[in-house]
């Protein structure tokens, strides 16, 4: 009889395959795009031959599609300032002195109902007692 194992990225329980030594991931589609994610993360940070050979396909690809993205970010505008808004983010994040303000809140114009991210900005001197980033999910 076989022991069931707990899948590492879903957490639901599976029995293994016998012909896979310490297998970690379900046979669900998003378990394995994970496992694949986190062996090709691993093996960027390891591997220099496979990290070149994947930045040259990244050029090859480059070359032959030239001006995608700005095709994309003009095909997708709510993607492209939810992108953006993201970015200024990730840069804040990098940077954190970059955090303080001492500006005056302004009000972001939400026009459409629907879920979106609350970020709060760190250290600001506003009246608000918290400032937020309107960021749409889709």
């Amino acid at each position: 009889m076989s022991s069931q194992t707990v899948c590492f990225h879903c957490g639901n329980p599976f029995v293994p395959n016998p012909r896979v030594k310490n297998q970690r991931y379900c046979s669900q589609p998003d378990c394995q795009r994970a496992r694949k994610r986190e062996w090709q993360k691993r093996k960027l940070a390891v591997d220099p031959d496979y990290r070149a050979n994947q930045r040259q396909c990244q050029r090859d690809w480059h070359a032959k599609n030239p001006g995608y993205y700005r095709k994309y970010r003009q095909d997708h505008p709510r993607s492209a300032r939810r992108n953006a808004l993201l970015q200024k983010i990730r840069n804040a994040r990098r940077n954190p002195s970059l955090n303080a303000t001492m500006d005056a809140f302004q009000t972001a114009p939400v026009n459409e109902p629907g879920a979106y991210y609350l970020i709060p900005v760190i250290a600001t001197m506003d009246a608000s007692t918290q400032k937020v980033f309107i960021i749409p999910t889709d």
